[in-house]
């Protein structure tokens, strides 16, 4: 079926949702003025306050040890390797007192699927932090709670149920690359699979917990398959409704094993604008200034996208492939206003932060 681009942005925001068919349309189209006109509009008709939000928090990676060693990943590192590490508690502390200082809300820690570290380690690092420190912890990807059931051989739902008693209080939305299996199986193949990491989501909202959803695309993946990875999204928040936003971001090919030149920012900007338009049972999209830069990240916002993300204190997985955009929070302040917009600080759940 012909689909034409005017026809089905017409359905967005009271018309009916847009299908897997007419999202895929929209992403072979070269017509990206409508789409960022029509984002913008859904994303006005969903916030239509005067501000745009941004966070202050830092990326924590506790080891870069991983077995899974996905041919996308510049960052993880074999257990032997002279660069290899775990974290030590003086370092984590120290590096969350400075986030505090620097009016941070939360942490986000992520590692690699280490072989050895067991699930005491991780309910450790947890009740350590919480002991010491009153600060969000956003933690622990599905990929490696999927790799902590496996290792302890329990259940995901008593994994989680663990990690929460000891200190997590949401779970981010790392790994899942591109949810369809022939997909993964190319760049992430020891990585848990497409109904894996759904699982996980769907364990951790029926406990009530709070996540987010990711999608790293411009690499082996289908066209089709960027939008089947939008439709399980969509399917899952449609059962469970835990998801407080989702951010897209391309994938970044310098120091990997992925031969592939990396996607540009049209490309960028035109994925963005068809999640706000597709997710439409997802409140937020952030930008991803980080992959993109502050320019593009600014423009995000024209396509779609009510969040400027974190300022990212410290960042170090998408640094190793070779991007290492900075920037400090007046910068985040300025690029929002420079738009019209009120820039405010929000929490993991976009409540503001006085």
């Amino acid at each position: 079926m012909n689909f034409l681009v005017e026809d089905i942005l017409e359905k967005v925001p009271s018309k009916g949702r847009i299908s897997l068919e007419e999202g895929l349309a929209l992403l072979r189209s070269k017509d990206i003025i409508p789409l960022a006109r029509a984002a913008e509009e859904f994303s006005f008709h969903l916030h239509p306050e005067a501000y745009r939000t941004y966070a202050v928090d830092r990326n924590i990676n506790y080891t870069n040890v991983c077995q899974a060693r996905c041919r996308f990943c510049a960052f993880s590192r074999d257990e032997d390797d002279p660069d290899s590490y775990v974290i030590t508690a003086e370092e984590l502390f120290r590096k969350i007192e400075e986030t505090l200082e620097q009016g941070g809300t939360q942490v986000l820690m992520q590692g690699g699927l280490h072989p050895h570290l067991r699930l005491d380690f991780y309910q450790g690092l947890l009740a350590s932090i919480k002991k010491r420190f009153s600060i969000h912890i956003h933690a622990f990807s599905s990929p490696e709670i999927i790799h902590l059931s496996r290792l302890e051989g329990l259940p995901v739902k008593e994994v989680i149920l663990s990690l929460r008693e000891a200190g997590l209080d949401s779970i981010p939305g790392g790994g899942a690359e591109i949810l369809v299996d022939r997909c993964r199986g190319m760049v992430s193949p020891k990585k848990c699979t497409s109904e894996e990491w759904l699982g996980v989501m769907r364990e951790a909202h029926k406990l009530g917990m709070r996540t987010t959803a990711t999608m790293m695309f411009g690499h082996m993946e289908t066209l089709e398959e960027r939008m089947i990875h939008l439709d399980r999204i969509r399917t899952l928040q449609d059962e469970t409704g835990g998801f407080t936003a989702f951010i897209p971001w391309t994938f970044q090919p310098k120091n990997t094993r992925l031969n592939l030149p990396s996607v540009g920012a049209f490309e960028y900007l035109k994925t963005l604008a068809i999640s706000r338009l597709y997710l439409d049972n997802i409140p937020n999209i952030q930008a991803s200034w980080v992959t993109q830069g502050p320019k593009i990240g600014q423009l995000a916002l024209k396509f779609g996208a009510n969040d400027m993300g974190s300022t990212m204190i410290e960042e170090n997985v998408v640094r190793a492939a070779g991007v290492s955009f900075r920037m400090r929070q007046e910068e985040i302040v300025h690029l929002i206003e420079d738009l019209g917009y009120e820039a405010r600080q929000r929490d993991f759940y976009y409540r503001l932060v006085p």
